[in-house]
């Protein structure tokens, strides 16, 4: 628990990057429904991860870095976002569910970056 136990990937084309990923390592994409974005879950042989349509523009080439998003699995999805607040984080992304599989949600650290948490949950609606 609380260490990375999931990634996404943004993309602003993503038909283009689910060809890629598929042909490079093989990854499974399956369309997620009921989500206030589009997403696709990946399967890969080891850790989950899941792929979106990249919400806003990416930063310009020599600016920063443009990585994947790591999401932490916690027990108590509430009370680690309390935690998050309490020591300077904000919230980027409210607390949504992903039906059936979990509850996910989006935060900054001090710094600006962002991760997201999440807690298991096959009750999540």
């Amino acid at each position: 628990m609380n260490s990375p136990a999931y990634f996404e990937i943004q993309a602003d084309d993503p038909d283009q990057a689910i060809g890629f990923y598929t042909a490079v390592f093989g990854w499974r994409f399956t369309k997620q429904v009921g989500l206030p974005t589009d997403y696709w879950r990946i399967q890969t042989e080891d850790i989950r991860g899941g792929l979106l349509r990249r919400p806003a523009s990416a930063p310009p080439p020599r600016t920063g870095t443009n990585a994947y998003l790591c999401s932490m699995q916690v027990k108590d999805f509430d009370t680690t976002a309390e935690a998050v607040l309490k020591n300077g984080g904000q919230v980027a992304m409210e607390k949504f569910a992903v039906p059936g599989v979990r509850w996910q949600g989006y935060f900054l650290d001090p710094s600006g970056n962002t991760f997201g948490l999440f807690q298991l949950d096959e009750n999540a609606r």
